[in-house]
């Protein structure tokens, strides 16, 4: 099971103008997102890198950190969340920096609003559909089968080790944002919407090291959990 299926998709809504924001709001919880508002670059670079969202969108005239570098800051901290700009400056030449900038899709002012919604289903079906198979450590986590596959022993060998739905959630959300830390309450909301406890995370943790071992997750302490070694 896909773990952004478990729950509703959390949006990151990068936008200074109220009305347009008070709009986008509605539309999109109509939708089933589960939207955060950023009315600055600064603060949209703050949720984006200690928070995990299914998709953005993104202004480019932000206050504090303008739309373009704040994107950049984004792919360079390795967050991997997919953006959609959205931006009055809309000719080709601009769409083209935002692209390269590495925004997945380029949508400019004024929009359809039903156009913005099937861009970003779009965006959301290419990401899950790329997250069928997650980088972990030197193998893979394949989440059809919800089996990690290591790399090839000495010997030519693959020991492939099966993991629980619950634990297979739980890698898949480190695996999706490499080199992202986690705290506890957003691993809870992410990988075990029906729990209470963040106690749970701590269990499935413990679980996965037992089968794949102790460096598969690091513990940052004061912070959470990261998947592999940490970059600190």
């Amino acid at each position: 099971m896909h773990v952004p299926a478990l729950r509703p998709a959390r949006l990151l809504l990068a936008e200074d103008d109220p009305e347009l924001v008070a709009m986008l709001c509605e539309v999109l919880t109509e939708e089933g997102y589960a939207v955060d508002v950023a009315r600055d670059g600064q603060r949209a670079l703050h949720l984006a890198l200690t928070s995990a969202y299914d998709v953005a969108v993104l202004d480019r005239r932000l206050p504090a950190i303008e739309g373009l570098d704040l994107l950049g800051r984004l792919r360079a901290s390795a967050v991997t969340t997919p953006v959609l700009v959205l931006s009055a400056l809309a000719n080709p030449a601009d769409r083209v920096r935002g692209l390269d900038a590495g925004a997945e899709d380029y949508l400019g002012k004024p929009f359809d609003i039903d156009e913005l919604l099937a861009r970003l289903r779009a965006l959301r079906r290419r990401h899950l559909d790329t997250a069928e198979v997650l980088p972990v450590g030197a193998g893979r986590l394949e989440l059809r089968t919800r089996q990690v596959v290591p790399a090839p022993g000495e010997d030519g060998t693959v020991a492939v080790v099966r993991l629980s739905e619950r634990e297979c959630d739980l890698l898949a959300v480190l695996a999706s944002h490499p080199g992202r830390v986690f705290s506890r309450r957003d691993l809870l909301s992410l990988a075990f919407p029906d729990a209470r406890s963040e106690v749970v995370v701590d269990t499935y943790v413990h679980y996965l090291r037992r089968k794949l071992g102790r460096e598969v997750i690091t513990t940052v302490h004061g912070r959470g959990y990261q998947l592999g070694r940490s970059r600190a």
